[in-house]
């Protein structure tokens, strides 16, 4: 019966894009468990092969409620991007829909962290238990120190420290999670695009000579101060490290227990390959471990 929760079970993953969606199946797949996978339509990437899904569009949570139930799912967790927030006028009227829609219709007009937050309470109206991330796989969890690549310079820490208090300023905000400091001097702030365009653009300064060459700097991501760490805690992978040495940047950090990494091997490949490093930083904190 909708509202009441059922005892812990199956697992389903409601799957945007980008890599944690599939990270999360590998880590259940190596304990044995057999999650269930709700892709999103226009946004998750392929599922391998072998797994439990079925395709939903974001206009279509009463058939998302339905499905899992169906499936046997009693705990959720969300993962991966949304390439675009749902538009009212595409919601397909079927009975659960029709209940949640009041609810739904509040829940757009916020921003990305209200957004989750009201999403989370909306599937634990409907019995489902929502979890971390981290809680589902440990293993991904970002740890205090070097994780990859060369130790940072004194002039990467410096960055890491002005970084990491733009980041934590912009969060507060809800505006984003990122940031990059060159040179002790905030130069790019993580907005709606995503950390990959914000290092694009960083690229681009370099390249037009609006940031200095000689100065590398540093790209430092944090989770949102007060934010529900079951969802949307900041990640990287090795696309992360390719881009920022695209962007010229000495290297990556992040939050230790606040923040994923994922594919750690190619991570660390890469790190070493273009001489970047990522770094664990201790959380409210700057440059130390």
């Amino acid at each position: 019966m909708a509202g009441e929760r059922q005892a812990s079970g199956r697992v389903g993953i409601i799957a945007g894009g980008g890599g944690l969606p599939l990270a999360i199946i590998d880590a259940m797949k190596v304990r044995g468990e057999n999650p269930f996978v709700i892709a999103l339509r226009g946004s998750a990437a392929a599922i391998p092969n072998g797994i439990e899904r079925a395709e939903v569009d974001t206009a279509e949570p009463g058939k998302m409620i339905a499905t899992l139930r169906k499936a046997g799912v009693t705990d959720l967790v969300l993962a991966g991007s949304v390439n675009s927030r749902p538009d009212l006028a595409r919601f397909r009227p079927d009975w659960t829909t029709l209940k949640l829609l009041p609810r739904i219709a509040a829940l757009l007009r916020r921003g990305d962290d209200g957004l989750l937050r009201s999403v989370i309470a909306i599937l634990e109206g409907e019995g489902f238990r929502v979890r971390a991330v981290h809680d589902i796989a440990p293993s991904l969890l970002a740890f205090a120190g070097p994780i990859a690549g060369p130790s940072p310079s004194p002039a990467a820490r410096a960055d890491i420290e002005a970084a990491a208090r733009a980041a934590r300023a912009i969060g507060a905000l809800d505006i984003g999670q990122g940031a990059v400091s060159v040179g002790g001097r905030v130069v790019a702030l993580e907005g709606a695009e995503g950390t990959d365009a914000m290092l694009e653009r960083v690229a681009a300064m370099r390249a037009a000579g609006r940031i200095s060459a000689k100065a590398r700097g540093v790209l430092v991501k944090c989770a949102k101060p007060g934010q529900d760490r079951r969802v949307d805690l900041p990640t990287i992978g090795p696309s992360t490290i390719r881009n920022a040495a695209a962007a010229g940047l000495e290297g990556v950090a992040v939050e230790a227990g606040d923040a994923l990494v994922l594919d750690i091997d190619d991570l660390v490949a890469e790190a070493e390959r273009l001489g970047v490093f990522a770094f664990g930083i201790a959380p409210d904190s700057g440059a130390g471990a």
